[in-house]
């Protein structure tokens, strides 16, 4: 199977988890830190290391210098997710998940500089029409103009490139054909990163009482946005083992263009969870933009 079916599955995921995560964040977490959502992704991530560890007992044999890297890359996606997360709490969904275009230009210049990666002139072209359709459909004419916001534009670009450098650590590993030891251990370093902030008492009494107030309905929904989060994640992390971190950032910044369609769908069919523009200029607006973005996904196969 192509490289790029992996790649495309992450940005289709990504995109129900946008706006699962805006669900999340308006319905539980308005008075709530958004720490406490990443102690259940945590948290999720250590239930899924006993699994790893029964199939893969190698994972355990490895130096500290590699565990402690490894670790690494999972405290920086924690983290990086920690400025996305608080960039949502303030801002809707469509106006968040454009500045995720930062993370092919971050993923690009770590390559080059610590990988020693390269792109065909091909490849970077499609790179850059894939970009630049999915920021047509975010910042065209159908949407109100206004100042410039330099709190989102800080909080995303932190975690674009949080978020790329922990994927180049990932891919360091993982290309010697260590996916599953090297996803151990960044599970080993989201845990640590939720069970630190789980032992400070004003995120532990919000988990707690989170816990306690809205109960099932919570850890169901959480629990699921986590399982399509982890999907699209570990997609987009095997298709690094085949193809440069700069392409598959690329691929995976079609993830804006996604949400945009699936908030059409739901405004469509259950309009009080989320209202897109549906006017001519609009749909045009984003006819265009999926061109560009399928001619771009063509060449950056090739």
């Amino acid at each position: 199977m192509s490289w790029l079916v992996f790649a495309l599955c992450g940005p289709v995921l990504w995109a129900i988890s946008v706006h699962l995560d805006k669900y999340l964040v308006e319905r539980y977490f308005k008075d709530a830190d958004v720490i406490v959502l990443l102690i259940f992704t945590a948290l999720m991530g250590l239930v899924l290391m006993p699994i790893i560890a029964w199939f893969e007992p190698g994972v355990l044999q490895r130096d500290p210098a590699s565990i402690v890297l490894m670790a690494l890359s999972g405290v920086l996606y924690m983290t990086g997710i920690t400025f996305y997360l608080r960039a949502l709490q303030g801002h809707e969904a469509s106006m968040v998940a454009p500045f995720f275009q930062s993370s092919p230009m971050f993923g690009y210049i770590l390559a080059y500089f610590i990988l020693g990666e390269t792109l065909s002139s091909m490849q970077f072209g499609g790179g850059l029409l894939v970009v630049v359709g999915v920021l047509s459909v975010s910042f065209g004419p159908g949407r109100k103009r206004g100042r410039f916001r330099w709190q989102l534009a800080a909080l995303m670009l932190c975690a674009g490139f949080v978020l790329s450098l922990a994927t180049l650590i990932f891919k360091a590993f993982a290309i010697k054909d260590e996916f599953w030891e090297t996803a151990f251990w960044m599970f080993a370093g989201e845990a640590l990163f939720g069970v630190v902030f789980l032992c400070i008492g004003r995120y532990r009494r919000q988990f707690i009482d989170l816990c306690r107030t809205n109960g099932p309905a919570l850890l169901a929904l959480n629990a699921s946005n986590e399982l399509i989060n982890l999907g699209g994640g570990l997609a987009s992390r095997y298709a690094l083992i085949f193809a440069p971190v700069a392409l598959v950032q690329a691929v995976g910044s079609t993830t804006t263009l996604f949400v945009f369609l699936i908030g059409v769908f739901l405004t469509l069919l259950f309009p009080n969870i989320s209202r897109e523009n549906l006017s001519a200029r609009d749909f045009a607006q984003k006819g265009i933009a999926a061109v560009l973005v399928a001619i771009g996904v063509t060449l950056v196969s090739r």
